[in-house]
């Protein structure tokens, strides 16, 4: 399973996610999510964590949480379907 952390401000880099998630266990990975042309972020993010349980505490205690005046919209991610856009 993995995290979407979804509503990011777009200057948040990747040890800003690694800052958050850290108390709530192990990280195993985080993907900052860019623009394929620009380059740019694009204000999302995936997070992996060491067990099933750390990502749900992780889940329930930030989602909703505000990090740098946004509220973080935190939650299991759902793989792609057939028919959803790529950018």
């Amino acid at each position: 399973m993995s995290i979407y952390v979804g509503n990011l401000p777009f200057e948040v880099d990747q040890d800003d996610v690694v800052e958050v998630f850290k108390e709530y266990g192990k990280i195993k990975r985080v993907h900052l999510t860019m623009h394929r042309e620009t380059g740019k972020k694009r204000g999302f993010a995936f997070v992996e964590m060491g067990t099933p349980d750390e990502e749900a505490s992780a889940i329930g205690s930030l989602d909703g949480a505000e990090f740098k005046g946004r509220q973080l919209r935190v939650n299991q991610s759902r793989p792609r379907g057939p028919n959803d856009r790529r950018f």
